[in-house]
C-alpha cells in the first residue's frame, strides 16, 4: 500500500535545517529582524542551512501558494524579511566568508553580515565597500547598492560583485556574472530581492587598512549651522580616498544633548589621511574629538550602538538639489523638534568612483555627485510611536521643495517599500521590469521593494 505524503511533509524531509512554527522553541527569537516597529508572524520560518534548503524552501512555497519573506541579515528598515502567515526563508544561519588573499576575493554567503566580511578580510589588509554599520547584512545592502565609507575610492558595493548564485523562482541555481546569465547579473546590482534568493556573493577586494584615519568629530549644536556649511565646503573638494558624512545627533551617552558631526574615512595612507581630515579637527571647538587612525573594523562598528537591535525604526530619505543654505536651517529646525534621543538626521555625500558609472551599468542608478538625506526616527517605547513617526513624516515635507528624484531602495520605509519602488529604481525601472518578467513572471519574490514584471 503507498501511503502518500502532503507537500509539508514531503518538504520536512528534503529540508536540512530546522522549521520552526508558532509556539515552537525558537520561533519568537528567529522572527525578530532588527526593527522593533515590525511584528510579524510566519507560518513557518526554514533556517537555510545550504543552497539545497533555500531551493527546497523555494519550491515549496510556490507549490503551495505561500507569501515568500527573504532574510539575509534582518536589517532592512523596511522589515520585508519576515511575513505574516507566509514561509520566512532564513539565511541568517549561511555566514561563511572565504577569502582568496592573492586573487583578492572573497565569497560570502547569504546570511553574513559585514562584521563577518571584515573580520575575514582585514587578516589580509583587504575590504569591500560595506555597511556604516557592521551588524548590517551582506545581502540585503548588496542588492541594493551598498553606499559605505569605501564609495568614494571603491565604488558601491554593486561595483565590486564579481558573481553570485541565485536561486530563481522556478527552483534552479544559477551563476551570475557579466559572463553568465549577464541580464540577471546587471539586474541584482541594484534591483534588491526581486529576482530571487542569492546563496552566495563573490566579491572584489581592495588593500584597505587595517589601519585607517576615520572617526568622528562632534560639535555644540548652536554650532550647527556653521558646521554643516563648513562641511559643504568641505565635502566639495575631497579626494576619492575620503569619504565623508554629517549629521545631527544626540550625544551617545543618554543625555539628549544635541549635537553636530562630521564623520570620515580615509582609505589611502595614514600621513593623507591624517592631512586630509585636519581641516575637520581644527574648525570650530569640538565637544568631541574621535578622529585619527583607527582599525577599519573599529570604524566599520563605531556606529553599532546608536542602532540596538529590537529598537522602533521609521526612516525616510532622498537626495537632495544641493545642500543649500535654506537645507541646513529647514535641518537644524526640525531636529528642534525632534522628540526621541536616539534619532537623528544624516548627509551622505555620494563622489568619488561611486559618480563616474553610468546611471545603466547596473541596475543601481544613483550615480551623481550629491548628498543624501536621511532622517532616521528611531525610538523603544510602542506608546511614542506616533509621535515618532509624525516627526519623521512631517521633516520629509518639510526638507521636500529642496529634494531631487532619487531614492535609495535601502531606505524605503514600510509603507512606500512597493509605492514608490519605481521612483527608486528610476531610469532602469522598465528594464528592470523586463528582466523580473524573464526570471520570475508570476512575481513569486513580491514581498521586497516590488518590481512588476512587464
Amino acid at each position: 500500500m503507498t501511503v502518500e505524503t502532503s507537500p509539508a511533509e514531503a518538504f520536512r524531509a528534503a529540508f536540512r535545517g530546522p522549521i520552526l512554527e508558532p509556539g515552537q522553541d525558537g520561533y519568537d527569537e528567529a522572527r525578530a529582524i532588527q526593527n522593533g516597529l515590525i511584528d510579524r508572524r510566519p507560518a513557518m520560518i526554514a533556517r537555510c542551512l545550504g543552497t539545497a534548503d533555500i531551493v527546497a524552501a523555494v519550491n515549496f512555497a510556490r507549490e503551495s501558494g505561500l507569501e515568500i519573506a527573504v532574510r539575509g541579515g534582518g536589517h532592512n528598515v523596511a522589515g520585508r524579511s519576515v511575513c505574516d502567515g507566509g514561509l520566512m526563508i532564513d539565511l541568517s544561519t549561511m555566514r561563511s566568508v572565504l577569502v582568496d588573499p592573492e586573487r583578492r576575493t572573497a565569497r560570502v554567503q547569504g546570511g553574513a553580515n559585514w562584521a563577518d566580511v571584515n573580520n575575514e578580510t582585514q587578516l589580509h589588509g583587504l575590504a569591500v565597500t560595506g555597511g556604516q554599520v557592521s551588524t548590517t547584512g551582506v545581502a540585503g545592502l548588496t542588492l541594493g547598492g551598498g553606499l559605505g565609507w569605501l564609495m568614494g575610492k571603491y565604488g558601491m558595493t554593486v561595483d565590486n560583485l564579481l558573481s553570485a548564485q541565485v536561486v530563481t523562482a522556478s527552483g534552479e541555481v544559477i551563476r551570475a556574472s557579466k559572463d553568465q546569465h549577464a541580464d540577471l547579473f546587471w539586474a541584482i546590482r541594484g534591483g534588491g530581492g526581486n529576482f530571487g534568493v542569492v546563496s552566495e556573493f563573490e566579491f572584489q577586494l581592495h588593500p584597505v587598512g587595517p589601519i585607517v584615519v576615520g572617526g568622528l568629530v562632534a560639535y555644540p549644536f548652536e554650532a550647527a549651522r556653521d558646521v554643516l556649511r563648513f562641511y559643504r565646503d568641505f565635502s566639495a573638494n575631497l579626494p576619492d580616498e575620503t569619504t565623508a558624512f554629517a549629521g545631527l545627533l544626540h550625544a551617545p551617552d543618554g543625555s539628549g544633548v544635541k549635537l553636530a558631526a562630521i564623520l570620515a574615512c580615509h582609505a589611502g595612507t595614514i600621513e593623507e589621511g591624517e592631512a586630509t581630515v585636519r581641516p575637520i579637527k581644527e574648525f570650530g571647538t569640538p565637544a568631541m574629538d574621535a578622529m585619527g587612525p583607527i582599525p577599519y573594523s573599529a570604524l566599520n562598528s563605531m556606529l553599532d550602538d546608536g542602532f540596538p537591535k529590537g529598537a522602533l525604526n521609521y526612516w525616510k530619505a532622498n537626495f537632495l538639489q544641493a545642500l543649500s543654505d535654506d537645507v541646513i536651517d529647514t535641518m537644524i529646525a526640525r531636529f528642534e523638534a525632534c522628540p526621541s534621543l536616539m534619532s537623528g538626521m544624516l548627509l551622505e555625500h555620494f563622489h568619488g568612483a561611486v559618480t563616474r558609472v553610468p546611471a545603466n551599468e547596473t541596475a543601481f542608478p544613483l550615480r551623481d555627485e550629491a548628498y543624501n538625506l536621511v532622517i532616521v526616527g528611531e525610538w523603544l517605547e510602542p506608546s511614542e510611536t506616533e509621535r515618532n513617526i509624525g516627526w519623521v513624516r512631517e521633516s520629509y515635507d518639510a526638507m521636500s521643495p529642496h529634494m531631487s528624484q532619487g531614492r535609495y531602495v535601502n531606505y524605503l520605509p514600510d509603507d512606500e517599500a512597493t509605492s514608490a519602488a519605481a521612483q527608486a529604481f528610476g531610469v532602469n525601472y522598465q528594464r528592470l521590469q523586463a528582466i523580473k518578467k524573464q526570471y520570475d513572471p508570476d512575481n513569486i519574490f513580491h514581498y521586497n521593494q516590488n518590481i512588476t514584471p512587464a
